[in-house]
């Protein structure tokens, strides 16, 4: 979300997703509200600093760890306030663990910990600790709702293909083989003990693998999907794996375009997302009836840079999307 308010940011959030609110998330306020930031602010056992790079492992825990755990708190507090009372589903978002190994360097070297499996099988171990104590304030400060945990993955892709650069630029850290991606993955999934979905916005995102590791739904922008990632998301949503389709909130047109046919120049609508959905179930050739049960309509990535206004106008338009769609797949049906 934008801005460096938690109150308002959890209003907004609960007002538009009445059913479904998550905590906030405000990266805009710098250092240690960041993704990889954030999500150090949870490891346990192993503190993190600020470099002129970004995040690398520390010696010991200091002010920037202080800091981050610090606006965590506010977040959560704003959060508990807002929802005093709150009975439904909750979402929570943390960094995952292939995409924190990937921007925390490692301790006096400017290589990522990507780099070190060894050193990775701690941050994991770490991470699905701290993400279980994590879980368990959230439940503790809003004891009725049923919550989500989603593991935020954008680098899963390049970790896979082995594209994640050096410090230097001059070579790339060495692929990871798909068991220990799904292995690692596992780890910090089943930590949580509750509904996790994996959200990866980036193109080639592995759904299998994401559900073999034990995701029960997964999380990407409909706009990265290409011809044959169709057959591959099919096979997890026949197996039952909720599906949270990016479509454009409002900013920008679901496919990078003028959507749905529409004329270029004309500004989209929220119908024109709920098609552009009902289209991804088409091509995937599952019955309409599955289509309400099994997906979420969501903005396609983070809001950080949109304005108040526009993350709030964002998350009405996918609401009202997410309205449309059961009555435009019974017409498909």
């Amino acid at each position: 979300m934008p801005g460096d308010d938690p109150m308002e940011a959890a209003r907004i959030i609960s007002g538009e997703l009445p059913d479904f609110p998550h905590l906030a998330e405000l990266p805009g306020r710098g250092p240690g509200a960041d993704i990889t930031g954030r999500t150090a602010a949870l490891l346990v056992d192993i503190p993190a600093e600020v470099t002129a790079r970004g995040w690398r492992i520390a010696e010991r825990p200091g002010r920037d760890l202080r800091r981050a755990r610090s606006m965590l708190s506010s977040d959560l507090d704003a959060m508990e306030e807002v929802l005093d009372g709150y009975a439904g589903l909750l979402k929570v978002q943390i960094c995952g663990p292939w995409t924190l190994a990937a921007t925390l360097e490692q301790p006096r070297s400017l290589n990522a910990a990507l780099a070190d499996p060894g050193l990775v099988a701690d941050l994991a171990a770490s991470l699905a600790e701290g993400a279980a104590a994590h879980v368990a304030e959230v439940t503790k400060r809003v004891p009725r709702a049923t919550l989500a945990v989603q593991f935020d993955e954008p680098a899963l892709p390049a970790v896979a293909a082995g594209s994640v650069p050096t410090a230097s630029g001059l070579s790339r850290v060495r692929a990871v083989d798909e068991e220990v991606l799904r292995d690692r993955l596992h780890e910090v999934l089943a930590a949580t003990g509750r509904y996790s979905i994996v959200h990866c916005c980036s193109r080639d995102a592995p759904f299998g693998m994401m559900t073999g590791a034990g995701a029960k739904a997964v999380s990407f922008d409909l706009s990265q999907l290409r011809r044959d990632d169709y057959d591959k998301l099919a096979a997890v949503a026949e197996d039952g794996a909720g599906l949270l389709l990016g479509g454009s909130g409002g900013l920008v047109p679901p496919s990078g375009g003028s959507p749905g046919g529409r004329p270029p120049g004309e500004r989209p609508t929220p119908t024109d997302t709920a098609r552009a959905v009902a289209e991804v179930w088409r091509k995937m050739a599952l019955p309409a009836a599955q289509c309400a049960e099994q997906v979420v309509v969501t903005p396609a990535c983070g809001l950080a840079a949109a304005s108040p206004a526009q993350a709030r106008k964002a998350l009405a338009w996918c609401r009202e999307a997410a309205g449309i769609l059961p009555e435009m797949m019974g017409e498909q049906a």
